[in-house]
């Protein structure tokens, strides 16, 4: 079982969020955990997709309360670390899908490439890493290309 982190925006258009929810449920339909922020956008959407497909969600949240995360959280965890719950949530998963994104989903992605993590990308940032660095995100054009990328990542990272 592997913990995979969905990121991307507190709000988004309806196509990213078709896309996100899509990947939730493809997550949980590998009996995976999806990781998130907790709140609404991308995060929410891919709690949803996860919830409908029988999965489980864990929300890690900025604030001081747990009741504040969006409705489809199977747990969630009140931080009150504002945006530095960024780390945890990068340190949480075994791979992180972003979906979309604004600066916060940057900062998952930094972080996540930071710790050794697998980074897929669905419409997201795109930069070339450092010559240095092996790794960058990995983009896919499809949810179900992604949650397959990060679940062979995850694997591979596991293994090492």
């Amino acid at each position: 079982m592997y913990y995979i982190a969905v990121v991307g925006g507190s709000q988004c258009d309806s196509g990213l969020a078709s896309l996100a929810e899509e990947v939730g449920a493809g997550i949980a339909l590998r009996c995976g955990i999806v990781v998130c922020g907790g709140g609404g956008g991308v995060m929410e959407a891919a709690s949803r997709g996860a919830r409908a497909a029988g999965g489980m969600v864990l929300g890690i949240l900025p604030g001081d309360d747990p009741r504040r995360g969006n409705p489809y959280l199977t747990l969630a965890v009140a931080t009150g670390l504002g945006e530095a719950r960024n780390a945890v949530i990068a340190r949480t998963a075994d791979a992180l899908i972003a979906v979309g994104g604004e600066y916060g989903t940057l900062s998952e992605v930094a972080l996540a490439l930071k710790m050794g993590k697998p980074v897929i990308g669905l419409k997201t940032w795109k930069f070339e890493p450092p010559q240095r660095l092996e790794t960058g995100i990995i983009h896919c054009e499809t949810a179900s290309g992604a949650v397959e990328a990060a679940w062979k990542a995850a694997g591979a990272t596991a293994r090492s």
